[in-house]
């Protein structure tokens, strides 16, 4: 088990100094010569003071899409008792006002945060400026959710924050694609199964649709950057962002949003400081070392990674239990993004 308080540094510096926790996360390479320098906490109580804001994660940290997380709720009561201002910043495709009102559902009071920046926000906005401001319709080859399910974000919620955008039937009369979801092709008229994708990440009926996207130079534009997230059922869900990498590799052009662009981290900052005579203290809770931990070592914010997320396969753990030492630090090795903290669960 990992049962060491700090490797590489000593625990005095860094209950001492705010700065001295940050620069153990600034640096996100990893040299296989020495171990890296992180603190393994037992709960979220411990950085109590250490920080005076949180920008927190949905998918691993918060809930699993279904239900909240064991103790979740209560953290997030507990941190709100002692004043601290919290922020959700998601690589959800929806937008930012949708993912606040699906808090109730889960057990958590909206009134704890002071707002959200989702990847579907900005992705929404930026389509919008670039797309549908002017007086010609352009058209969108749209890869998106089936609307029915309760659980997704909605496509209507989006296509309607984009302006003067209308869904595209083929390839040819497509001005640009859109990677919102995982469950279908949306036509004007009718949905074109993506076959396994969600639950396999098998890209064989979606490539053919990218080759000729490629052909055309369509540009693309993804608004979930996410590869995979961990369902209640503990199965893994592949997400737009596995389109957006193809398309990319085949030498498309992609604009994405969300983690880990720092863009998304500051704007959580902006929000958070907003009203503050000073800086405050922030730290990110997230699950995934190549979004949210490399995110926050980009954007200079100190990190928390939750173990028991999408990474639990590989450091062969469950929920609330830390992982073997040597199984993290192979993978601190493979993905080459240091956390400044690290924990099993959000939990106080």
């Amino acid at each position: 088990r990992l049962t060491k308080i700090l490797t590489g540094s000593s625990l005095g510096s860094i209950m001492g100094s705010s700065a001295g926790v940050t620069a153990l996360a600034a640096s996100s390479s990893v040299s296989s010569s020495s171990k890296p320098a992180y603190s393994i906490r037992q709960s979220i109580s411990e950085l109590v003071p250490l920080y005076d804001a949180f920008i927190l994660d949905q998918y691993g940290v918060l809930h699993n899409g279904e239900t909240s997380l064991e103790g979740a709720v209560e953290c997030v009561e507990e941190l709100h008792k002692l004043g601290k201002k919290m922020i959700i910043l998601s690589n959800t495709s929806g937008p930012a006002a949708s993912a606040l009102a699906k808090l109730p559902k889960y057990g958590f009071d909206p009134e704890h945060f002071i707002g959200a920046v989702t990847s579907g926000e900005e992705c929404s906005r930026y389509v919008r400026e670039h797309y549908g401001t002017g007086e010609q319709t352009k058209k969108v080859l749209w890869f998106t959710w089936d609307g029915v399910r309760s659980n997704v974000p909605q496509p209507t919620d989006f296509l309607r924050k984009c302006g003067n955008v209308e869904v595209a039937d083929s390839v040819d009369e497509a001005d640009f694609v859109l990677a919102h979801g995982s469950h279908v092709w949306q036509k004007r008229n009718e949905q074109v199964a993506l076959e396994s994708f969600l639950e396999t990440g098998s890209l064989e009926t979606i490539d053919p649709i990218l080759e000729q996207c490629l052909t055309k130079k369509l540009p693309m534009v993804c608004a979930n950057p996410d590869f995979v997230v961990r369902m209640a059922d503990e199965s893994m869900a592949y997400m737009p962002g596995n389109i957006a990498k193809r398309y990319t590799d085949i030498g498309g052009q992609c604009q994405s949003f969300g983690k880990p662009h720092p863009e998304h981290f500051l704007a959580c900052l902006d929000r958070l400081n907003a009203n503050s005579e000073k800086p405050m203290r922030t730290v990110h809770v997230g699950d995934s070392l190549h979004h949210d931990i490399a995110g926050a070592n980009a954007a200079n914010v100190d990190s928390i990674f939750i173990t028991s997320g999408i990474h639990c396969n590989e450091l062969k753990t469950e929920f609330g239990v830390l992982p073997g030492e040597e199984l993290f630090e192979d993978l601190i090795q493979k993905e080459q993004h240091l956390p400044t903290h690290v924990l099993s669960a959000f939990r106080y």
